[in-house]
């Protein structure tokens, strides 16, 4: 091993003719001293317009792989192509390692970028991946149908502890954040109309507006937003890591069916607590609103409340916990799904949580207005 000091290597520049000029290099062109030799040349490639480049490495004392690499690198700065690009004062020492670099071959091949994809490749493209999740998607509830009817044949084979711990995790853990939300947006809804109603001196009517909004439409929603911000995001980054470290292709070898130990019993868990959830989170929206009826509307509380059960009909309460559940089935299918489709390494736990988030609340939006056109009608 070589132990004698490294020398830095330098350069000097000079033009000859026109467009044409000789660069110096003097010192070791080795790994330690490549970096710093680039850093300080390209500037002073760039003051220059180079038709014919010349090198002399005669004043460089050792040579590696890395310093031909600074070569290579000089030529791309100079633009000039490789008939025009020369190099002298080569030992034989140098030559060999230009023959183990194949450097001749390396600037005859230079690294080309192809252009990026214009629009139109970029929209089919896309095009072609949305047609593909499309079909994933319809194979992936064909096999929960498969299973379900599994579990209907034989109804031991399904977990039911899992279906209790989901249970917790889904809805029981749920409750703060939800009837904190629900509570302030009760407030806000209340504060915000009453500025409104108090002009026609309607204070009372603030409880039926409360009630109805929140029952019919934003209960629902906001408590789906939340256990997909929750729930939907843990489904997929628990199903994901299973995925990545061959924990699901391990339940296949075994002959166990993934989407009956890892999908139905989220999907049984989303179901029956999201509803259960919808309700909490109306009661603490009509209690928000109640405290500004009585702090700023001069409402008394059973009055409050009297109005508010009196605007709620059964009807549009039940409308609004079938919506809950759809939805819950849309976040624990989409959960699931993300996580299913996670390819790569750690962080494709990261794009498959971020994924079934937005894919969620997407669906949910979409499922609402589609609910919402279809009570339209059918009133």
């Amino acid at each position: 091993m070589n132990s004698d000091p490294i020398d830095t290597c330098t350069f000097e520049i000079r033009p000859s003719a026109p467009g044409t000029a000789t660069i110096f290099l003097h010192g070791d062109m080795v790994i330690d001293t490549a970096h710093d030799l680039i850093k300080k040349i390209r500037p002073e490639i760039r003051q220059h317009r180079f038709k014919n480049v010349l090198i002399d490495i005669a004043g460089v004392n050792r040579l590696d792989d890395y310093g031909v690499m600074v070569l290579s690198e000089i030529q791309n700065m100079t633009g000039v192509s490789e008939n025009k690009f020369e190099i002298a004062g080569m030992r034989p020492d140098h030559q060999r390692i230009f023959d183990i670099t194949d450097f001749d071959r390396s600037t005859l091949c230079p690294i080309t970028h192809p252009p990026p994809p214009n629009i139109v490749v970029q929209a089919g493209e896309a095009a072609i991946n949305a047609l593909k999740g499309i079909v994933y998607f319809i194979a992936f509830i064909g096999a929960i149908a498969i299973s379900v009817a599994r579990v209907m044949k034989h109804p031991r084979s399904l977990r039911y502890g899992d279906i209790v711990m989901h249970m917790k995790t889904t809805g029981v853990d749920a409750v703060p954040i939800v009837g904190l939300i629900s509570l302030m947006l009760g407030l806000i809804i209340a504060f915000v109309s009453s500025m409104q109603l108090k002009v026609y001196g309607a204070n009372l009517y603030v409880a039926n507006l409360v009630a109805v909004a929140m029952v019919q439409e934003l209960g629902p929603i906001m408590t789906a937003i939340v256990v997909a911000g929750r729930s939907g995001s843990a489904y997929a980054a628990e199903i994901s890591t299973m995925k990545i470290s061959e924990e699901v292709d391990a339940l296949y070898v075994m002959g166990f069916d993934p989407n009956l130990f890892l999908v139905l019993p989220r999907l049984i868990a989303a179901v029956l607590v999201v509803p259960v959830l919808t309700m909490f989170s109306n009661l603490f929206a009509i209690a928000g609103g109640a405290i500004i009826g009585a702090a700023m509307l001069d409402v008394a509380m059973d009055t409050y409340i009297n109005q508010s059960i009196s605007a709620i009909k059964l009807f549009e309460l039940m409308w609004g916990l079938f919506k809950s559940s759809i939805f819950a089935a849309l976040i624990a299918l989409t959960g699931c799904l993300r996580g299913f489709q996670a390819k790569g390494g750690a962080a494709s736990v990261g794009n498959a949580t971020t994924s079934a988030v937005v894919t969620a609340i997407f669906l949910i939006i979409l499922f609402d207005s589609m609910f919402a056109v279809i009570r339209i009608y059918w009133g």
